[in-house]
């Protein structure tokens, strides 16, 4: 007896999601508006030349021009992050006596990597 309610529960649970569910076209449709409300939004680009760690008494004998040693060599591609998360690598150029950085590698969210 308490088999045939689980059963008809599951039933008439199944049936309420796919009357609820949308359809392709549907969704698509709505997919697409989403992305267009997203484009304008800012997100934190951060670009990681290397990391290091110093216990706190190192920290505070830091002065004007002091040297931090990182754990990449010169010339070692740089981090690409976007709010926290690995993006893509690159390498750091000069743009009109400016800083910037070439993308040499993008980095998938499932960690694969495709060279640019």
């Amino acid at each position: 007896m308490d088999n045939a309610n689980v059963e008809t529960h599951e039933s008439s649970t199944s049936a309420a999601v796919a009357e609820r569910a949308p359809s392709e076209a549907k969704r698509a449709r709505v997919d697409s508006s989403n992305i267009d409300l997203l484009l304008d939004v800012a997100m934190r680009v951060t670009v990681e030349l290397g990391r290091t760690r110093m216990k706190l008494a190192q920290i505070l004998e830091l002065q004007v021009g002091s040297v931090i040693e990182l754990d990449r060599l010169a010339g070692d591609p740089v981090d690409i992050l976007v709010n926290d998360h690995m993006v893509a690598r690159g390498e750091v150029v000069v743009v009109e006596d400016k800083f910037g950085v070439r993308i040499i590698e993008m980095i998938a969210s499932g960690g694969e990597k495709a060279r640019a």
